[in-house]
């Protein structure tokens, strides 16, 4: 069942091609120089090339009839190639039969057919090309009437029967017009299947849009065409006839560089028109999706295919709508073909940037994570260092090449600048990974990592917040001083929000946050060593021994780093839920903590917390313990029996 649902796909995708073909075909005709062509060539007397306007109908009609082909249902497109399957076969039969019967005529032999070898020869032959010929077209229109698709046998009969060469000219042509009577008389008989179709089908896309509206219309034909992989598979049968139509005129072979400018300049002759350019887009998207794909399985093998998320497709949409835009921004299609080529490689290059990026983003997470856990596989580490290697050292190569080779300007300034900050991100996760794993052969937690981790991060963000700033800086320039676009501005201003504007909010925000941490943190008072060993327990949210500790106004013990951490997410107590004010430090250093009390106990004498206030508690195991909670004697502070606060539980 498996393998029958994959060929209708491949067929409903397949039998579309030529739809699309043809609509790139029309679109790069032209009717009027076509037409003076005619005018100055021998068939400018012919009937059929003397008025204009009924070719333009006609290329019109064209139009139409490759949409009707592109959204024609499955069953339907497959009987209609069946039909023009069986009218080639009539065609071959009537090409077999008038080839038989001028090798007949030039031969002049009308005797019998076996005492001639030659005569023999040629009739066997004629013979069994079209019994083969009617055979197929029989199981093609399933029928069991072969006599139907038999009327070019006639001719071979009259030869059998010794009927005079000339009478047999006659009977091949009395068998071409029966024949075209048949296709003649079937067309009548379903002349009005186009209409019942179009009636149909109208029907049922007023029934959707009253029902569903016209997004759903849009994303039902989008599903049921299936259109990038339609478009995708048009670009790469152009593509790869282009490449054959080169090597069938060269013999000589080609070189390194030749064959480099071979694929420039074939995939700028594929993106001439605009469905070709949306085929060499969805192109460009699958292959970005397929190297995103391949970046998680090398990283993580199989369980990458496990938890398959979305964003990466659309990371690979992002590279072909990016390729679309440019495209469009710069006049692509419109440009001469060497032209073209040198714009493409510039295109290309922003699109590998952006994919390189992409593959970063993928990365960075899994290479912290292993960094970060306690996993000794050689050969996990080896694949995510390796790839980080691989990002460092690609970018730089290709900023380094873009600056040899081109003159810069604002697009070429965007891809070095996104190179340079591919590399810059790459060192900072490979020097936090390697922060990491000293910190595991030390056995034991660096004191400042995080402070360490957040001024690589921010080191790194201002860098790409600065480039981003001098690059909207001089597209500015160039819009002011030099050529005016629409598109380049809103371009200008779309990457002044996104990466400007946004990251400057972001980055202030977690500035801000970090400065308020730090500030009550500074605030609370910090555990002697008497009241460490008095509480004899570990920090709540790390779990481990507490050789400095602060304590919160509702008296619990944390770890000065952890608790910094846990107010970057919310200003409350981890155990209690209290709000954590920095006006009650004094009052918490004056009032030393209850003795004996673990850090799972709660505090008796605080009023409870507001609950509009509380943040979302994390629930306590069986009896009311926080887990690594003990008391001086090594027991469960809070007894089973005890019920805990309604805001901690």
């Amino acid at each position: 069942m498996a393998l029958k649902e994959k060929l209708e796909a491949a067929l409903n995708v397949g039998l579309r091609v030529p739809s699309i073909m043809l609509l790139d075909a029309l679109y790069r005709w032209d009717v009027s120089s076509f037409f003076q062509q005619i005018q100055r060539s021998s068939l400018n007397n012919n009937p059929l090339f003397q008025y204009k306007y009924l070719a333009l109908y006609l290329h019109y009609v064209g139009y139409i009839l490759s949409v009707v082909l592109l959204t024609l249902p499955r069953q339907h497109l497959v009987q209609l190639y069946l039909y023009v399957l069986t009218a080639l076969l009539l065609f071959a039969g009537h090409q077999i039969s008038r080839d038989y019967v001028r090798s007949e005529l030039e031969s002049g032999y009308e005797g019998p057919l076996y005492l001639e070898p030659l005569s023999m020869n040629r009739f066997t032959t004629a013979l069994v090309g079209q019994l083969v010929v009617c055979t197929l077209c029989s199981c093609v229109m399933q029928t069991k009437q072969i006599w139907l698709f038999s009327a070019h046998l006639l001719p071979l009969v009259a030869r059998l029967c010794l009927v005079p060469l000339e009478t047999i000219v006659f009977i091949n042509r009395f068998a071409m017009i029966f024949t075209g009577l048949e296709v003649l008389y079937f067309l009548a008989s379903n002349l009005l299947v186009p209409y019942n179709l179009a009636k149909t089908a109208y029907r049922e896309l007023v029934q959707v849009v009253e029902v569903y509206g016209l997004l759903a219309l849009g994303m039902s034909l989008w599903n049921q065409l299936v259109v990038p992989v339609l478009f995708m598979s048009f670009w790469l049968v152009l593509f790869a006839l282009q490449i054959y139509s080169y090597f069938s005129t060269r013999d000589q072979p080609t070189s390194r560089e030749r064959l480099l400018f071979l694929f420039l300049t074939s995939i700028a002759e594929c993106c001439s028109t605009p469905y070709s350019l949306l085929g060499l887009v969805f192109t460009v998207s699958f292959v970005a999706l397929g190297v995103l794909t391949l970046c998680k399985f090398y990283l993580q093998g199989y369980r990458a295919f496990m938890n398959d998320n979305t964003m990466h497709r659309l990371r690979g949409m992002t590279e072909g709508i990016t390729l679309l835009i440019l495209a469009v921004q710069t006049g692509l299609i419109e440009l001469q073909v060497i032209h073209r080529a040198f714009l493409l490689s510039i295109i290309l290059f922003i699109v590998v940037a952006s994919i390189l990026q992409s593959m970063l983003e993928i990365a960075d997470p899994i290479v912290l994570a292993l960094g970060a856990s306690r996993d000794k596989s050689l050969w996990k580490h080896f694949r995510a260092v390796s790839l980080c290697l691989f990002l460092l050292i690609f970018p730089a190569y290709m900023a380094y090449m873009i600056c040899q080779f081109f003159h810069m300007d604002f697009w070429l300034l965007i891809i070095i600048s996104s190179s340079v900050l591919t590399s810059l991100q790459v060192l900072g996760t490979l020097f936090i990974y390697v922060l990491f794993m000293v910190e595991e052969f030390r056995k034991e937690p660096v004191e400042n990592m995080d402070d360490v981790i957040y001024y690589v991060n921010g080191t790194y963000r201002l860098l790409e917040f600065l480039v981003a700033l001098c690059v909207v800086a001089y597209g500015v320039s160039e819009t002011v001083f030099g050529e005016w676009t629409v598109m380049g501005s809103t371009i200008i201003f779309v990457h002044s929000y996104y990466n400007v504007w946004l990251r400057a909010q972001l980055g202030w925000q977690s500035f801000l946050l970090r400065r308020d941490a730090v500030t009550k943190i500074k605030s609370l008072p910090t555990a002697t060593q008497e009241q460490l060993e008095k509480h004899n327990d570990i920090c709540a949210i790390c779990y481990q021994d507490m050789k400095s500790a602060v304590i919160t106004p509702c008296s619990h013990f944390f770890h000065a780093g952890c608790l910094k951490k846990w107010l970057y997410v919310q200003e409350t107590c981890p155990l209690c839920h209290s709000q954590l004010k920095s006006q009650s430090a004094t009052a918490t250093a004056a009032t030393p903590p209850q003795e004996a009390q673990g850090v799972g106990q709660l505090p008796q004498d605080p009023a409870p917390p507001n609950p509009e206030e509380a943040g979302p508690a994390e629930p306590l195991p069986e009896g009311g313990a926080v887990p690594g909670g003990t008391d001086s004697t090594g027991e469960g502070s809070c007894a089973p029996e005890a019920q805990p606060h309604p805001e901690s539980g």
